[in-house]
């Protein structure tokens, strides 16, 4: 019989402070609880929620996540976040009013979606 590795070891966190990282995008809103180093303590998204399809874009299904993020956020102990919200999707401002009204100190905010400077080559000019 084989034996199974060792499960790893929560370690207990030293500082109160977090980052939550939203990426909402058309599809899906993924939500990242790390530490000020940017290691991931866990994630949830729309479709760990319990949701499949186009239900996972909806700002509801974002909601959810959120909620299950702040509650083990302050399991953790972290009372203080950073918000850096990415894309353009609808889950946005859900995720981040259910974070707010978990009972976590929202220090800052910030939106970090990438903007394109000159955009996309154009297509060829057409011949008729």
């Amino acid at each position: 019989m084989a034996k199974r590795p060792a499960a790893k070891k929560k370690r207990k966190l030293t500082t109160d402070r977090g980052v939550v990282h939203i990426k909402s995008s058309f599809n899906n809103t993924i939500i990242t609880l790390t530490d000020p180093e940017g290691n991931t303590l866990m994630w949830t998204s729309g479709g760990t929620a319990g949701y499949s399809g186009s239900k996972k874009s909806t700002p509801y299904a974002a909601q959810l996540g959120a909620d299950k993020i702040a509650k083990e956020a302050i399991k953790l102990g972290i009372t203080r976040v950073g918000i850096e919200v990415k894309g353009p999707g609808s889950g946005r401002e859900a995720a981040i009013r259910t974070i707010q009204a978990a009972g976590l100190t929202v220090e800052t905010l910030k939106d970090i979606t990438p903007l394109p400077h000159n955009g996309c080559r154009p297509r060829r000019r057409r011949r008729v």
